[in-house]
């Protein structure tokens, strides 16, 4: 079988994606498949690389060019990757990859694909409407206030007084659609919410303020279809005040704690909010469900990650790799789970009288 390894993307997570593919080139079983490797470039160009049979000498496998004239790859139309007998791996994070766009488009061409559908995809994605689903499932958020860019533009101090008459500083701001914490910013007065609120629509049209809480952020697995597994949790132990972008994937300055160093109840709890949480959105193949826990052992839920990083400092396979689940091991199963779920819609499908 062939594994068709989608990587890079447009959004601003495009380096994280390619960190992310090359540690799965280098734990997939190659007697079972051949890796065939499409990069998406910054501007949305598809470029098809080389087919891999055995696990890559060193990273520069993923660095396709098709300009010069030792090119090694090729420009190609999206449709193309279509075939039978192969699996997607949309290892893609952020817009235009984990929101469900490349899953719709993947359902159009009729190939099965690892991760979660459209819909689950789309809400999963949008912090906004993560949170109105979490709410209607009565699992417990921090307070937010929801601020689309052109309210803001048309009467920015009515916004500010909604923030502050809702919200106490310090607040975060973070864009609606975007992943590895890019776009966000802390705000501790109003000035500085509101060049939190201009850095965030850089990303998107619509932004999220987020009450500031003094957490421990902790972190749950899940695997599965309809048969829902979920980790014990593990936490992000930071060294900086604030756990950016540079902070996870260029300093590395966090330490994983595995598992999390909390009571038997509240791990109890995240594992349930986590299972629940993902229920709700419908959710297949995998995620990462983020936790606040307050000293007052309060357990919020942050968001839930429909395609987490496979990194090798990433948590989602970390966490499996505790639980006995070797990272090739997870490799295969979410492509047994990806081949389960296409089955099934197939099935759906075909019996419509």
């Amino acid at each position: 079988m062939k594994i068709v390894l989608l990587y890079g993307g447009r959004s601003a997570e495009h380096d994280v994606s390619i960190l992310s593919a090359y540690s799965v080139l280098n734990a997939i079983y190659y007697d079972y498949y051949q890796v065939q490797l499409v990069f998406i470039t910054k501007d949305g160009k598809w470029v098809k690389g080389p087919l891999l049979t055995e696990k890559p000498k060193n990273e520069s496998v993923l660095n396709l060019t098709w300009d010069t004239k030792d090119a090694t790859g090729e420009i190609i139309s999206p449709s193309t990757i279509k075939e039978d007998d192969a699996v997607v791996f949309p290892l893609l994070h952020g817009p235009n990859g984990e929101d469900g766009t490349i899953q719709g488009f993947l359902e159009t061409i009729d190939m099965p694909y690892i991760g979660a559908g459209v819909l689950t995809s789309a809400c999963g994605m949008d912090k906004i409407m993560t949170k109105y689903i979490l709410q209607a499932a009565g699992i417990p958020q921090v307070p937010y206030v929801p601020v689309l860019k052109n309210l803001w533009k048309e009467n920015p101090k009515q916004i500010f007084e909604q923030c502050e008459g809702t919200l106490l500083y310090p607040m975060f701001v973070k864009p609606a659609n975007m992943g590895s914490s890019v776009g966000i910013s802390k705000a501790e007065n109003r000035e500085e919410l509101q060049n939190a609120l201009q850095e965030a629509y850089k990303y998107d049209t619509r932004a999220i303020v987020e009450q500031g809480i003094e957490a421990r952020e902790i972190e749950v697995a899940i695997l599965g279809n309809e048969d829902v597994r979920t980790t014990l949790a593990g936490e992000i132990v930071k060294d900086v005040a604030f756990y950016d972008y540079n902070s996870k994937y260029i300093d590395n300055q966090i330490v994983m704690q595995i598992p999390a160093e909390v009571t038997e109840d509240v791990q109890e709890k995240a594992q349930e909010f986590a299972k629940k949480a993902y229920i709700m959105l419908g959710g297949s193949g995998l995620s990462r469900c983020d936790f606040f826990l307050t000293n007052k052992n309060e357990l919020f839920l942050n968001e839930l990650n429909t395609m987490p990083g496979f990194t090798q400092y990433s948590m989602y396979p970390s966490l499996w790799e505790k639980m006995g689940l070797k990272y090739g091991d997870l490799i295969e199963e979410l492509i047994q789970l990806a081949l389960k779920r296409y089955k099934q819609r197939q099935s759906f499908l075909t019996d419509v009288k």
